[in-house]
């Protein structure tokens, strides 16, 4: 008779699933790994991980649920750590590509192209809604105090896109250690001169 589990028992093995799929997805694609292999992994029967996920979509989209809060989470302590529109896209921009190069295998599997039915998952919904907000609330931050103008949503997207660029690229070897940093900071600066409310710039021009 299987052993009666208790609520940190499921909690814990649940992350050391998710956990294994992080790594296995990311190393050899969310096509390349089953169920059976998860449970190999993890030296379980391969029955073991379905009393705990329906199957493998279920379990990539926990995955991705934890990834992009975490995700969202450390762009938010950035945000929070000082004060300042500059400063808090700065900081910002730094806890979003270290986040990246810190935790490779989790950011390619936010991003990955395979997801599964999104609509089954409304924590993976919620997830990715609080990622896309941390995108645009520094950008907020700029316009309360004059810095920028425009649509939040479009000019966080515009950025978003930009750091996303950066990082994917240095992960796969297209930029040098360090070049999303520079890209990033670069990229942040020319934000703040081009999104200049047209009366502010023109009056810098003078």
């Amino acid at each position: 008779m299987p052993r009666v589990l208790s609520e940190t028992d499921v909690a814990d093995f649940r992350d050391r699933l998710c956990e294994a799929a992080e790594r296995l997805f990311a190393e050899r694609g969310p096509d390349a790994v089953t169920m059976r292999q998860l449970a190999a992994d993890l030296g379980v029967s391969p029955m073991t991980p379905y009393r705990y996920f329906e199957d493998k979509d279920d379990i990539l989209a926990a995955v991705r649920v934890s990834a992009f809060n975490r995700f969202a989470e450390a762009l938010e302590k950035a945000r929070d750590s000082v004060s300042g529109a500059r400063a808090r896209g700065a900081a910002v921009g730094e806890a979003y590509v270290n986040f990246g190069l810190e935790h490779p295998h989790a950011y390619k599997l936010m991003f990955d192209s395979n997801q599964p039915h999104i609509e089954k998952y409304p924590e993976l919904v919620a997830a990715g809604q609080r990622a896309q907000k941390t995108m645009t609330g520094y950008i907020e931050d700029a316009m309360a105090e004059g810095l920028v103008d425009g649509d939040a949503l479009q000019i966080g997207l515009m950025n978003w896109a930009a750091i996303h660029g950066a990082v994917i690229l240095e992960l796969s070897g297209m930029l040098p250690p360090g070049g999303a940093h520079r890209i990033c900071r670069g990229f942040d600066s020319a934000l703040m001169r081009g999104a200049l409310p047209r009366d502010r710039d023109a009056h810098r021009q003078v």
